[in-house]
């Protein structure tokens, strides 16, 4: 079913986002781009250099092709490497004296205006003709010689680094000033931009190549499905570069109080370890720690776990405690490594320490090693096969592989173990209606709802399948229940406030409401990401690019892990690529 065009920018990128299922992989040059997505724009309405013959004959021929097949053009990555089509049958020149011998400076210079133009031209199709015999070098000096005739045509630099391209090596560093000076000379010369940044992509340049091939996908106003392409291809490189970086040099810091809160609440509380006969400081110091954890006070805790292990633990389960509760925090910062070693250390002490091992199969599924995980989860089940944590994060680890109905099995079992924690029945019921068992997803959240009326969790979650089903008003109605329970706590949880926005975003358009709800989670917890990145997308909604952008960079600021930020850049991206295109699209 065809469509009308869209009328602006924003509309056309985001119809083009929206066909090609790209919303982060569009042309997000953002930052990286902004210098040269600016350049074109505020150079567009410089004149340009007037098109060559073989230019014009292109488009006279495209009158009344009508009906035939499309051929390729200089404007798909896959067509002509030339900017000349040479005809079948081209015609033979008579041997010309000039165009076989090397002329001086002073010899061009006696020439007139109309014999330099005539002479470049037929230095440029032997040029063409050698080229076609793959004759590279040959055909770039015949560029090179009609460069030295008329240097303002932006075609022979053009076709000479596609000369360049294809020399063996290939010579990106001079493909890449050829098109710099035909840039200058045509700042709207598309094939010469995507030349340009798949010469610089070559070269390991990322960010530069990112920079044109966004422009070009801007320029063509998000038509050429290949520039696109090669637009995902290396902002995926970009970000996890960057990514990369950031993460080598950043500073180890807690994630936000609700992400540290749902990870600890997602084992089943114990009872502190029994001290011995004449505890050590360290071991006092240890059991301020689990005090303090229980009470919710994590960086205190942090804190207190690091000082008893340098003040020394004298018992056995004792150091194991210690070396698992550092490993867990260490593993919430995204010191990935460090945790799996004090997890490892931790049951060199304790072998068969259930929870350690639980935690280290959440490490392994970190570095994407199901095998290990699974394993660590059959070594705990040999060592205690009645604790149902094992079987509720088994379940988890079915849940995030889209294995469903193992993931039930899994928290049903748990939920047998032990029916009174509360997220083995909220996960069941999650994992039945992600089965497309929807009425019995929907029991058992009422049993859920029944079995537990004081806990917030039933309510929010149940309120999520109820948003998903559009049935705004009860979702809305179960996120103001989840919100007055929260606020019985001493710090509540914020993510039943996020998704009341969302739902009053999706059911009312109300983007002030929303926004209200996510600016009130964040007053209560300034490092929620759930609600930074949703302020993020109502921003994007309403074309505050700018302020999604600022928006976006905060969330790449609040991501624990090296793949969350990959994809939190990315974001950030697109909306500095939608920002330059709207300059684009004003000073067009």
């Amino acid at each position: 079913m065809a469509s009308s065009e869209p009328s602006t920018f924003l509309d056309r990128a985001q119809s083009f986002i929206s066909e090609n299922k790209r919303v982060i992989l569009i042309g997000a040059a953002a930052a990286l781009a902004v210098g040269g997505v600016a350049y074109y724009a505020s150079s567009s309405s410089r004149p340009h250099p007037q098109p060559d013959v073989e230019k014009g004959t292109r488009k006279e021929k495209k009158k009344g092709s009508k009906g035939n097949k499309r051929k390729k053009t200089v404007k798909d990555m896959d067509g002509p490497i030339l900017e000349e089509i040479v005809p079948p049958k081209p015609k033979v020149e008579s041997e010309d004296p000039l165009v076989d011998t090397p002329l001086t400076s002073e010899q061009i210079a006696a020439l007139s205006s109309e014999e330099r133009a005539e002479l470049a031209r037929k230095l440029k199709e032997r040029g063409n003709s050698t080229y076609k015999e793959r004759k590279y070098n040959e055909a770039a000096v015949f560029y090179t010689r009609a460069i030295q005739v008329t240097p303002n045509e932006p075609i022979y630099y053009s076709n000479r680094a596609a000369c360049y391209v294809n020399m063996d090596p290939p010579q990106y560093d001079l493909v890449v000033a050829d098109c710099d000076e035909a840039l200058k000379l045509d700042v709207m010369y598309i094939k010469a931009l995507n030349r340009r940044a798949m010469a610089l992509e070559s070269l390991h340049r990322y960010e530069e190549a990112l920079r044109d091939f966004t422009a070009a996908t801007i320029l063509e106003k998000f038509s050429n499905q290949s520039t696109a392409q090669a637009v995902e291809r290396v902002l995926q490189l970009v970000a996890n570069k960057k990514a990369a970086e950031i993460m080598a040099t950043r500073t180890p810091r807690l994630p936000s109080f609700t992400f540290i809160a749902a990870y600890f609440s997602a084992f089943r509380s114990r009872p502190l370890p029994t001290l011995p006969e004449n505890p050590s400081t360290g071991d006092n110091t240890l059991i301020l720690a689990l005090q303090a954890l229980e009470a919710s006070n994590y960086a205190h805790a942090l804190t207190l776990v690091n000082e008893a292990i340098d003040q020394g633990i004298s018992w056995a389960q004792g150091r194991a405690e210690a070396l698992n509760l550092r490993g867990t925090f260490k593993f919430l910062v995204g010191e990935v490594g460090g945790a799996k070693e004090d997890l490892l250390a931790s049951l060199e002490v304790v072998p068969g320490f259930t929870q350690s091992l639980v935690k280290l199969a959440s490490v392994h599924m970190e570095q994407g090693d199901a095998p290990k995980a699974f394993k660590c989860f059959e070594e705990a089940i040999k060592s205690n096969e009645n604790d149902p944590d094992i079987y509720y994060h088994r379940g988890q680890v079915y849940f995030i592989m889209n294995e469903f109905s193992q993931a039930a099995e899994n928290y049903t079992k748990s939920t047998q173990l032990d029916d009174s924690f509360v997220f083995s029945h909220i996960q069941l019921a999650v994992a039945q209606y992600k089965s497309g068992n929807t009425a019995n997803s929907m029991a058992t959240f009422r049993r859920t709802l029944k079995a537990f009326p004081q806990r917030s969790e039933p309510q929010n979650y149940y309120g999520e399948l109820l948003l998903d089903q559009q049935r705004f008003e009860d979702a809305a109605e179960k996120f103001d229940r989840a919100i007055e329970l929260e606020k019985l706590k001493p710090t509540p949880n914020v993510l039943p406030l996020v998704n009341k926005g969302l739902a009053l975003f999706q059911w009312k358009k109300d983007i002030g409401a929303a926004e209200r709800c996510c600016g009130e989670a964040l007053r209560i917890d300034p490092e929620c990401e759930a609600a930074v990145a949703t302020l993020a997308q109502l921003n994007l909604q309403q074309s505050k690019i700018a302020k999604a952008a600022e928006y976006f960079k905060r969330q790449a600021e609040l991501a624990r892990s090296e793949p969350e930020l990959q994809n939190a850049l990315t974001y950030q991206y697109v909306s500095g690529m939608l920002d330059c295109g709207f300059v684009l699209e004003r000073d067009r």
